[in-house]
């Protein structure tokens, strides 16, 4: 093992975090690895409209600009899975049967969606099919929308809406049944609250409504649906870092350093599920671990 086989920083996960903090590092002429399994959250996002200075733009283009950035800079990619991640002298990663050394980890690895089994949910997905009210929640706007969950939180969210983006508005829960302290409030809003299992979306060109299990059809033109998401962070497992107090999220400092030295972690891991918040925190590590490299 030589200084030359050493990576300045290994970056897991090619979002928006992982790549602001690879172009970074790259412009400060640092030793820089970016491994990405590809296909992850950002990348199915149709449109993208939050993001400052574009109006709107596909995940899937976000991530290709953002790659083609990174690599202008000399930024070193490879495509692979990582599987494990280990802590010695330096940082072991471990993608397939590769092993890569690396001096300090930023993890972007992200998140995957829980969906529910409905039928023709990928024809519809990021179009009028929706996962994220900070996301796409402004395009529901006057539209008959309906929220399928089954949680408070889910009451809440169709609460929301209501207030914000539409009149028109169903709420599909699975189980749950709604506290007597809520029913008034969903009836004053107009909501309509249905129990039942949706089975499956239907429309030609566009979203036209949900069939359920049982019987009968909820007309619709949008769905948000209210089931969260699952952090791709297995590899991380053997590290045994701090978590938050729902024991779901990791615990970050300021810096967004973990429980374990070197270790980074940005994007929905640890906080906002958002792009551009993601891309901040890439930045923020990056500028970080100039200084620490700049005092080794």
């Amino acid at each position: 093992m030589t200084e030359d086989t050493i990576y300045d920083c290994i970056i897991i996960g090619a979002g928006p975090g992982g790549l602001q903090a690879a172009i970074y590092l790259g412009r400060y002429n640092r030793k820089a690895l970016l491994i990405d399994r590809g296909g992850g959250r950002t990348s199915h996002a149709r449109h993208i409209e939050n993001f400052l200075t574009q109006k709107a733009i596909s995940g899937k283009e976000l991530i290709a600009l953002g790659l083609e950035q990174a690599k202008s800079f000399n930024v070193s990619i490879e495509k692979g899975l990582v599987t494990n991640v280990v802590r010695h002298e330096h940082f072991s990663v471990y993608a397939g049967e590769k092993e890569y050394l690396s001096k300090f980890v930023i993890v972007s690895s992200g998140a995957t969606e829980n969906l529910p089994p409905i039928e023709n949910i990928p024809k519809f997905f990021g179009d009028s099919f929706f996962t994220c009210i900070d996301c796409d929640g402004y395009r529901t706007r006057g539209k008959k929308l309906v929220v399928i969950g089954n949680s408070l939180h889910s009451v809440h969210l169709a609460l929301a809406m209501k207030e914000m983006y539409t009149e028109d508005l169903s709420l599909i829960l699975y189980t749950l049944v709604v506290p007597p302290v809520y029913i008034e409030e969903l009836a004053e809003n107009g909501i309509r609250v249905v129990t039942g299992r949706p089975k499956r979306l239907f429309g030609r060109e566009r979203l036209e409504g949900i069939e359920m299990e049982h019987g009968g059809t909820i007309a619709c033109e949008v769905v948000m649906s209210n089931f969260g998401y699952k952090l791709n962070a297995d590899f991380l497992a053997g590290l045994q870092l701090k978590k938050d107090a729902d024991n779901f999220k990791f615990a970050t400092n300021r810096h967004f350093e973990s429980s374990c030295d070197g270790l980074y972690i940005v994007g929905p891991l640890t906080g906002n599920d958002q792009a551009i918040i993601a891309a901040g925190e890439g930045a923020l590590v990056a500028i970080e671990l100039k200084k620490r490299l700049l005092e080794q």
